[in-house]
């Protein structure tokens, strides 16, 4: 492939850049199981879904308590609001993958524009880029409550790139999830894959562009466009 040099990159958030394994022991103590967060990321996300198919939506943190306490509830543990958002809460304090920082200097030196752009709320995305040490690398950071609606919806991607001053072709999603990239890739933008554990890009979607084991080498490729 001969891809198209990007001007903007977009970066999600929650297990592409910051590392979500610390969430395993507060989550572990109210919904058991080894591996409890990721089963409870999973259908946060797939909630977040449904409610977009369906016109609805709601603040992540809220998809992610009621989820949660739905998870519980299918285990006969009731859960209580406020002790679902405490097990939630260090969600706000993830650390960045080691990886992540020196590439996106890299990037940013090569005179890329970088933006972040989550699921979340744009303040909570702030807060929890900062308490990473990532913030001042990123020229923007998106949270989807101005589109209301959840990624992968096209909308999402799309407003992205006008706030950025781009068109989505000469833009490129970077994320650690298959409905991700194949969302970006469908909304017309370009993309790039990080492995992160066992994910792996979904094959119905358009191959990414880019298929990285970290941000490193993800880095060096685009540096040498």
């Amino acid at each position: 492939m001969n891809p198209i040099k990007p001007t903007v990159l977009f970066f999600d958030v929650i297990e592409t850049m910051l590392d979500l394994a610390p969430m395993q022991a507060s989550i572990g103590q109210v919904l058991p199981g080894a591996d409890s967060a990721r089963r409870w990321f999973s259908a946060m996300l797939h909630y977040a879904v449904v409610m977009t198919i369906n016109n609805q939506f709601a603040p992540l943190p809220e998809v992610g308590k009621a989820v949660l306490r739905m998870l519980a509830e299918g285990r006969g543990i009731l859960l209580e609001d406020q002790d679902a958002a405490e097990a939630l809460a260090p969600l706000a304090t993830l650390p960045a993958h080691p990886d992540v920082r020196p590439a996106l200097e890299r990037l940013r030196g090569e005179g890329y524009k970088l933006a972040a752009l989550s699921n979340g709320a744009t303040s909570a995305i702030a807060g929890q880029l900062a308490h990473a040490g990532l913030a001042d690398l990123f020229e923007a950071q998106f949270g989807v409550e101005q589109v209301g609606k959840f990624k992968p919806a096209p909308e999402v991607y799309r407003w992205a790139a006008e706030q950025m001053g781009a068109p989505p072709g000469d833009c490129m999603m970077v994320a650690a999830h298959g409905w991700d990239v194949a969302g970006a890739a469908w909304s017309g933008m370009q993309t790039a894959f990080i492995k992160r554990g066992e994910q792996v890009p979904f094959p119905l979607a358009p191959r990414p562009v880019y298929v990285a084991s970290s941000f490193e080498p993800l880095a060096q490729r685009l540096s040498a466009l």
